[in-house]
């Protein structure tokens, strides 16, 4: 299938001029030269850079150190990370640690920022001990079969990227580059994977080498070649398969490159807070805290499972939420909360068991007559009624009361919280400059061909 101008002037946009390309072949050729010579490590590039499919300015790099196999986890956690920083010393960089399975160093050096992964070097991926492990044969697989592809690889980068659906991380749940990949070789192009993405529906399974042995829950399947039993599209969630495929179908209709065009994300200010939640007649609310030291992918999860269950709370307390979101800092995470009404009545009616259920009816009139209720209980259509006072009147207090914490928070979220307390904020006293662009994404919110529509209308 031919490509469109537009098309071949995105890729001319796109594509890692050679300069870029020589660049980052020279760096980690350096360092994977001093890691064999000075160390007698064997690693390797692996990810986009190792298989010539990542856009221009994507300047990361990502290099595997080699480890035997019988080596255990904690020397090879403890021999990663002190190579790891034998490398950022030599070539005069700077580094973090982090963890994902096992700890790593994000380095910047030069004018690269550097993953160095400690690796297990197994034969086979049925013999990898961590998901690391499997990387390496992800680009083994991808190199001698991407070569008539690349241009489209790189068309279906810029695509999600442009359209907010790339990324494989806990706060994106879109597509990583491996899965992109895959898909083009799978469908055979680009715009081969758009028309027949504009048809699908959950539940789709692709296996290009046929070798799936279970069954898998997610949305979309794609059976990883090298590893039977794992799906590569297991962090794409409903809505942004939903998204994409939004995304193909209205490209397919009316092609053109507002589709592959990133724009620089909006903000909000105090004032347009404001605004928004006047024209909206709601009320907004953040807890925000310190954020726990451990990695996205980790503490993602946990904001959502605290979110989902503060949200339970305040709808069990009578306060009704509209929609809710949350965001990841640096220094601080906030959990937000926009609510259609923000105080309750002081009564509250709980419906009791049925008058002729001797038994519970019996608990039910002794446990609220000990409570000195405000009515009752009396009976109504065959039941007992109970009319009592609320215990929290006002949202406000009913976040800010450590009844936060009995709840089914995140681990290291409740940790936090407890440790070190919250803050709540209502309405335009949510914003701060950090929060303007989550702010904005979150009052602005549209689907991501919606987005494209209305930005090409004005």
């Amino acid at each position: 299938m031919s490509r469109s101008p537009f098309e071949e002037d995105i890729l001319s946009r796109v594509r890692p001029t050679p300069e870029e390309v020589e660049h980052l072949r020279t760096i980690s050729d350096r360092i994977i030269a001093y890691l064999m010579e000075c160390h007698r490590r064997p690693s390797m590039v692996v990810g986009s850079v190792a298989r010539g499919t990542f856009v221009r300015g994507d300047r990361d790099l990502d290099i595997f150190m080699l480890f035997p196999p019988d080596l255990p986890r904690d020397d090879l956690a403890r021999e990663g990370i002190g190579l790891g920083r034998a490398v950022v010393d030599y070539f005069g960089g700077t580094a973090v640690e982090k963890y994902a399975e096992h700890p790593y160093l994000n380095a910047r050096i030069f004018d690269l920022d550097i993953d160095l992964v400690p690796c297990y070097h197994v034969v086979s991926a049925r013999e990898i001990q961590s998901a690391v492990d499997r990387t390496p044969f992800h680009t083994r697989y991808i190199i001698p079969r991407i070569a008539g592809f690349v241009d489209d690889a790189l068309l279906m980068k810029q695509f999600t990227k442009a359209g907010g659906v790339y990324g494989s991380d806990h706060m994106t749940e879109g597509f990583s580059g491996y899965l992109c990949e895959l898909l083009v070789l799978y469908y055979g192009g680009f715009n081969q994977l758009i028309s027949k993405a504009a048809c699908w529906r959950p539940g789709m399974v692709i296996d290009l080498e046929n070798h799936m042995q279970r069954s898998f829950s997610e949305p979309l399947v794609v059976v990883d070649p090298t590893d039977p039993n794992r799906n590569v599209a297991a962090a794409l969630s409903l809505d942004q398969m939903c998204a994409f495929i939004e995304l193909a179908r209205a490209y397919e209709s009316e092609p053109s490159d507002a589709f592959f065009t990133i724009h620089s994300p909006v903000s909000f200010t105090r004032s347009q807070v404001r605004l928004a939640l006047a024209e909206r007649g709601t009320s907004l609310y953040t807890i925000s805290f310190p954020t726990p030291p451990y990695v996205p992918d980790t503490i993602v999860p946990q904001l959502r499972k605290s979110m989902e269950a503060i949200r339970e709370l305040l709808e069990r307390m009578g306060f009704s939420v509209n929609r809710n979101d949350c965001w990841m800092g640096e220094d601080r995470s906030v959990i937000l909360f926009e609510l259609f009404n923000d105080t309750v009545p002081p009564v509250v009616r709980h419906i009791g068991p049925p008058v002729t259920n001797g038994d519970n009816a019996g608990r039910f009139i002794r446990k609220y007559v000990e409570k000195n209720p405000l009515s009752g209980p009396f009976i109504e259509n065959g039941r007992y009624i109970v009319e009592i006072r609320r215990s929290y009147t006002e949202a406000v207090a009913l976040l800010s009361s450590t009844i936060l914490l009995d709840g089914s928070l995140g681990k290291h979220v409740r940790k936090a919280m407890a440790e070190h307390g919250w803050e709540v904020a209502r309405d335009a006293d949510c914003w701060n400059e950090d929060l303007s662009v989550f702010l904005a994404s979150f009052f602005e919110r549209s689907s991501p061909a919606v987005r494209i529509m209305r930005m090409g209308g004005e």
